[in-house]
């Protein structure tokens, strides 16, 4: 009986059991039906905004700078040669590396020992040489003395002639001492010829002293610069650089000594590409002598120097491109020979074009300009230079307008953003926000909703609060409470 009663109840459990099972079955049937059946409800999706730094767009007149690396020179160097070898005797406390000499200074001395006796043995040939011409001289004279004997004795042999003819006429004379007076005037005519002889051999004699004079004194001339030469003499204010000498060593002619280069006589040369250099040409294709302004830095100290464009190479060397410009430097304090500066070329000016970053331009030289509604438009521009972070462009029709100062791929047209203006000196302009007025009802109703409102951090809830008891509330604010 038991057994029977137990048996009993437990099929009542199952049965209760399964009757639970298909309520249970039936009533998540039935949700899923209707959760079907139901109109799908869809949240309105809000538009992203993206924040963005806007420049405007100022068209007018700019100058561009071409930003070139160029090597210091110097225009004005001078190579230390002795003329004469030998021993060198004296040296300038100044002929060092670095070392600072003036115009006319005696750098150096060789031993002047053979130079001096060389001029002597000059000096004695002149002398033998001016001898010999007057020695020639008072020969032509005793020539010319001998030449006038002969010529009164030729005179005197035609009296004697006369005078034996003018007795032969009378019958007087006789045949034979005509003929005698005859062969002596013979005799002295030819004596003067021998006496004319001796003048013209006299004469030939003087040119030839005359020209060994000549030839003496040329001699003498160089003797004096060869003794001259074994002192060397400084050319021009300068400094001394790569000195290979000391005092009692041997120099031979034309050795390398040191250089002496002017320190204020310098120029920078630089090489631009064929297009740069197009833009330095004036009208008629010539190179226009731009300013530039020459800057080195020296651990964290710019010297900078002012230089004006002067010529250009005449060829392009092997292997290279472009061209190769030269300028002078104005007043190069600080600057050496072997400088590597970097340069500023002021190129001429620019009219009705702007300056924008170089971020703000696309590789197919577009800008995205905040139009209407602060919504994007892709807007095509004209760039003329590339100098640092920046670009020049030309677009006339979009003086004064925003562009966009930094593109990203999510930036393009149609798309609405929020700018970020900045004043002259960098910071970012903050807009005042708009402001609304509340009535009490709306006052009362909104810190009611605030104060019942469990979810919100109690310092956020605070400053809300703090807000809405204030005359005019921002209408953001107000938007996000109602929303």
């Amino acid at each position: 009986m038991r057994f029977l009663r137990r048996s009993l109840v437990g099929l009542f459990l199952l049965a209760a059991t399964l009757a639970l099972f298909g309520v249970a079955g039936a009533m998540v049937y039935d949700a899923v039906q209707a959760q079907m059946n139901e109109e799908p409800r869809s949240r309105p999706q809000r538009e992203t905004v993206q924040i963005v730094n806007a420049v405007t767009v100022q068209i007018g007149q700019i100058t561009p700078e071409l930003r070139v690396f160029g090597e210091v020179r110097a225009t004005r160097t001078l190579d230390i040669r002795p003329s004469a070898g030998g021993r060198v005797i004296e040296v300038s406390l100044n002929f060092r590396d670095g070392g600072a000499v003036q115009a006319g200074e005696v750098l150096l001395r060789v031993d002047p020992t053979d130079a001096q006796s060389a001029l002597d043995r000059v000096g004695a040939d002149v002398q033998d040489a001016q001898a010999e011409l007057r020695d020639a001289q008072r020969a032509l004279v005793l020539a010319n003395d001998e030449l006038d004997a002969a010529a009164e004795q030729a005179r005197l042999r035609d009296a004697a002639l006369a005078r034996q003819v003018d007795l032969q006429t009378r019958g007087v004379g006789t045949t034979a001492s005509v003929e005698a007076a005859k062969l002596a005037v013979s005799a002295a005519n030819q004596a003067i010829l021998s006496r004319r002889q001796s003048i013209a051999n006299a004469q030939a004699r003087i040119d030839q002293a005359t020209t060994g004079q000549t030839r003496m004194q040329i001699n003498l001339a160089e003797a004096e610069r060869s003794l001259a030469d074994v002192t060397v003499i400084a050319g021009f204010d300068g400094t001394l650089a790569d000195v290979t000498l000391v005092e009692g060593g041997r120099v031979s002619a034309n050795e390398l000594l040191a250089h002496l280069i002017d320190p204020t006589e310098l120029e920078v040369a630089f090489r631009v590409s064929t297009a740069q250099y197009a833009r330095l040409l004036d009208t008629d294709g010539r190179l226009i002598l731009a300013d530039v302004q020459v800057a080195l830095d020296v651990q964290g100290v710019d010297l900078a120097a002012k230089a004006t464009i002067s010529r250009e190479s005449a060829t392009v060397a092997d292997g290279q491109s472009g061209r190769l410009i030269f300028a002078t430097l104005d007043a190069p304090r600080g600057f050496r020979p072997g400088d590597f500066a970097t340069l500023t070329v002021i190129e001429p000016p620019l009219d009705r074009v702007a300056l924008l970053p170089s971020t703000a331009v696309a590789a197919d030289n577009t800008v995205l300009v905040i139009g209407e509604s602060d919504r994007l438009e892709e807007v095509k521009v004209q760039v003329l230079r590339r100098q640092g972070d920046n670009v020049i462009v030309r677009a006339r029709d979009l003086n004064g307008s925003e562009v966009v100062a930094q593109r990203s791929p999510i930036l393009g047209a149609g798309i609405k953003v929020k700018p970020l203006r900045r004043s002259a000196d960098g910071e970012i302009v903050q807009e005042a926000p708009e402001m609304v007025a509340l009535t009490a009802g709306k006052r009362a109703e909104l810190i009611a909703r605030i104060e019942g409102n469990s979810r919100i951090p109690a310092a956020a809830k605070q400053r809300i609060l703090d807000q809405l008891k204030e005359d005019e509330i921002p209408a953001a604010l107000l938007a996000r409470l109602e929303g």
